[in-house]
């Protein structure tokens, strides 16, 4: 993926058990520490310098550190970045043939750049978002289906 377009911690490239005690240890000062203000990072040697940042970097950083315990990798990218369309397709875990469709029938907006397809990462969330939705609602209405014909 593009530089600009996100940063990524692949498996196995961190240390889990630091991971592990740092999300703790803001889990457990976002949670005693509730509402908007900034959120200050004590450095866990004496005289080490504080780190300010707002409440909702702490909160993205103490997620991303449990997926780095757990042994995950992770990705972080702003909603303003393009993919290509292969990187599109991973995102949504379809072909590239299948995603090009999608684009071509107008369900995921998209611009040219020459002749290649770039895709806003926001757009994607969006349609990813909506898809999921109408899945939901089809298998309710499966479920419902089923009980209402005693199959279930």
């Amino acid at each position: 993926m593009p530089s600009q377009a996100d940063s990524e911690v692949r498996h196995g490239g961190h240390d889990e058990e630091l991971a592990l005690r740092a999300a703790r240890r803001i889990g457990e000062y976002l949670t005693t520490h509730p509402g908007a203000d900034p959120v200050t990072i004590q450095g866990e040697l004496a005289g080490d310098d504080a780190l300010i940042v707002p409440r909702e970097a702490a909160v993205l950083l103490a997620k991303i550190l449990g997926f780095l315990a757990n042994g995950e990798g992770v990705n972080v990218m702003p909603e303003s970045a393009e993919l290509t369309t292969q990187q599109a397709a991973e995102c949504l875990n379809v072909s590239r043939p299948y995603l090009i469709k999608l684009l071509e029938s107008d369900e995921i907006p998209f611009r040219m750049v020459g002749t290649h397809r770039r895709i806003r990462f926001q757009d994607l969330h969006e349609y990813k978002t909506r898809d999921d939705l109408a899945r939901r609602r089809a298998a309710d209405e499966l479920t419902r289906l089923t009980q209402e014909l005693g199959l279930y």
